[in-house]
């Protein structure tokens, strides 16, 4: 194996290593923006800004992209969202 291709696959399994998750919180027709803002403050650890614009654009484009990380942490952040009555899941 050439160094070029060591190199490279070295890139790639660095990469796969960083992959990051993402929890997707979708729009519904129940729950209050003021509702959503004070889960995601309490969940994602939002500040009230950051909740404020993640519910605007899952109001407005119907889902919206609240915590990016690693999968064992945001596994129970989304279980607090889901628990809290919100639709989401992990990607």
């Amino acid at each position: 194996m050439s160094t070029k291709e060591k190199v490279s696959e070295e890139l790639l399994l660095e990469e796969e290593t960083l992959k990051q998750n993402e929890i997707v919180l979708f729009n519904d027709e129940v729950n209050t923006f003021d509702y959503v803002i004070e889960t995601l403050i309490m969940a994602c650890d939002h500040t009230r800004e950051q909740a404020e614009q993640c519910s605007l654009i899952v109001h407005y484009n119907g889902k919206c992209t609240v915590k990016t990380g690693e999968y064992n942490d945001l596994k129970p952040r989304c279980s607090k969202l889901l628990n809290a009555g919100l639709s989401a899941e992990i990607v």
